[in-house]
């Protein structure tokens, strides 16, 4: 089976144009509260409307919307129906669903198109892909084994498939659906896991977070009530993970190898050694936690392999593991806080220095974007990794307040691989998409956004469920499953904060496959878009004087037409006129990397 890796195709010449559509003046950065969001954010009042919609942007344009079409059409609020999350492959876009999934040719980045459809209902479908097989989670119990849409009525029924469904996917328009793996609270998400000393396994790891299944239905499965108390005997379902193993040569032998319990307190021994918060509970708002803020299973989990860390998204916590050995990973660290209420995602920084965490502040479907809710509520947490801690620098939340008839709160998000800064895409439901630079954690800044009206179908004053699910980066552009509205395409926008140079330099990194929950350091090959990045970085940090500046430039932009004409020689030449003009500082240390690496790459 052939490894999902990285390709990091060799990149010298830069393109002469970038997707740059309607560039707007970025209004705003990180505001203090989303009650004070400005008056003249074209967010706020957008007027509602389902199709045709009303919208608003900065520095990220809609390239393409393909709506839901039949059998995986539905009116918003069928969550039968809904769109879930995005995994990659290829020049092919694989769209989750509640129902199944879909596959679309994204080779045209402007006019997707569909290409397959395979009903399998069960939700929430979450796809991942690594070669020719395909993964998705299912937990409702009208799940089939035979993929069947009569469902699987009863408290026990032999016909039912609640677990991690695999599928060779080798012919993208008849995918075969192989021996998945059946679970005891089913796979609400999951994440896989590679290790580097073991090419020949992958490994799943499993987060359930519905009910768990009667023994009769599934030998093993333990149901265990929720509660304060020290829970050190029997083996109960709740409090742990499952990690799968894949065999690569025969992924129809997958199985569950272990069963870690990550939440254990190492001096009592108790299972349930984090958060146990209990119904009824006030969140800061003075409602209800809803969802709560339990610790008994993780809801979400990023793995990133090539530093051996997992960070996990656990309801009540977010955890940080050792998974150098991933059969058998180690907590770390654990972080809570009481604004958060339900823990439900995470993501890393590029390099594996930081990590963000999401709160799902009422589930996904209820209005948490409101003037009057505060900023540190149902937002995003940054933290930076330090000697294996996680140490709390700030809050992010998307800036415009939304309306009561908008399900908005963080969901989930990807990096951007722009060279030497830290940034990433996330979905907000009806909250829009938001690009935000976390390069200082301590300040986060958004500098790209797009919004939509709310859903005004079928009920014209109430909520109606939809919005973006992901939104994900891919070899050079943003990709959002919307819940109800279908699969968008959006490009950036060159801008002050984010020029065409460091937009090209990403989009140079080009992946054969992609799943945001496993990541790997995303780093472009020497090219002229990465030397003038890097000097657009050092222009707008002030770390060069402007004469200095324009020499670089002038040198870089005729060394690359040498290049286009083929001529090394006086290419060489001028990169390294550049390079005379670059000093030792520590503000021009990447720009001068940079040109050493293209001058490298050259000779």
């Amino acid at each position: 089976m052939k490894p999902a890796v990285p390709t990091r195709k060799p990149r010298i010449r830069r393109r002469r144009s970038v997707t740059v559509i309607g560039a707007m003046v970025l209004l705003g950065g990180l505001l203090p509260a989303a009650a004070s969001a400005q008056d003249d954010d074209p967010r706020v009042g957008l007027e509602p409307g389902y199709f045709p919609w009303s919208e608003a942007s900065s520095n990220l344009d809609l390239l393409d919307n393909d709506p839901r079409v039949a059998p995986f059409d539905g009116p918003p609020g069928n969550f039968g129906f809904a769109n879930s999350d995005l995994a990659f492959t290829g020049d092919h876009a694989i769209v989750g669903s509640f129902n199944g999934f879909q596959i679309y040719d994204i080779s045209d980045q402007t006019n997707p198109v569909l290409r397959s459809s395979f009903v399998c209902p069960g939700g929430q479908g979450d796809p991942s892909v690594f070669g020719d097989l395909l993964f998705i989670s299912v937990e409702e119990t009208r799940g089939r084994i035979d993929c069947g849409t009569q469902g699987a009525p009863g408290a026990v029924n032999p016909e039912r498939f609640r677990g991690v469904r695999i599928f060779d996917i080798s012919d993208l328009d008849n995918p075969v659906q192989l021996p998945g793996v059946q679970l005891c609270r089913g796979s609400h998400t999951h994440t896989l896991v590679t290790d580097p000393d073991d090419p020949h396994n992958l490994y799943v790891y499993n987060s359930g977070t519905a009910g768990v299944r009667s023994p009769l239905e599934l030998a093993g499965c333990e149901n265990a009530a929720l509660t304060q108390d020290p829970v050190t005997s029997g083996n109960p379902t709740q409090w742990r993970i499952d990690v799968i193993k894949v065999p690569l040569d025969a992924p129809e032998d997958a199985e569950v190898v272990s069963r870690p319990r990550i939440f254990t307190d190492p001096d009592t021994g108790a299972f349930n050694g984090l958060q146990n918060t209990l119904p009824g509970a006030l969140h800061p708002s003075g409602t209800a936690y809803s969802p709560l803020p339990n610790t008994n299973t993780c809801h979400d989990v990023t793995a990133f392999p090539e530093v051996g860390l997992l960070a996990g998204a656990c309801q009540g916590n977010g955890i940080l593991l050792d998974i150098s050995d991933p059969v058998n990973p180690v907590r770390l660290d654990a972080v809570s806080d009481p604004n958060f209420s339900y823990w439900h995602s995470a993501q890393f920084s590029n390099d594996g220095t930081k990590v963000m965490f999401t709160d799902e502040w009422g589930g996904g479907t209820a209005a948490r974007c409101r003037v009057t809710d505060l900023p540190e509520w149902g937002a995003d947490a940054l933290f930076d990794i330090v000697d294996g801690q996680m140490e709390f620098a700030s809050y992010y939340k998307m800036p415009a307040a939304q309306t009561s008839q908008e399900n908005c709160v963080a969901h989930n998000s990807s990096v951007i691989p722009v060279p030497n800064r830290d940034i990433y895409v996330q979905a907000w439901y009806q909250g829009g998409v938001s690009v935000v630079d976390f390069t200082d954690t301590a300040n986060p800044v958004e500098i790209a956004f797009f919004d939509r009206g709310p859903i005004n179908s079928p009920n014209p004053s109430g909520l109606n469920l939809g919005g973006l699910w992901s939104a994900y980066w891919y070899n050079g552009f943003i990709y959002g499953t919307e819940i109800a509205r279908g699969f968008d395409t959006y490009g950036l926008s060159a801008n002050e904060q984010l020029t065409a140079n460091e937009i090209e330099a990403a989009s140079e990194v080009q992946l054969d496959q992609f799943n945001s929950q496993l990541m790997s350091e995303l780093v472009a090959a020497p090219s002229f878009a990465v030397v003038l990045a890097n000097l657009d970085q050092v222009v707008r940090a002030a770390d060069i004087d402007a004469k200095s500046a324009v020499r670089v430039r002038q040198a870089v932009d005729k060394a690359e037409e040498q290049v286009d004409k083929g001529h090394t020689r006086p290419a060489l030449a001028q990169l390294n006129n550049a390079l005379r003009q670059v000093d030792d500082s520590a503000g021009q240390a990447t720009l001068k990397q940079a040109l050493l690496d293209l001058i490298d790459a050259l000779g």
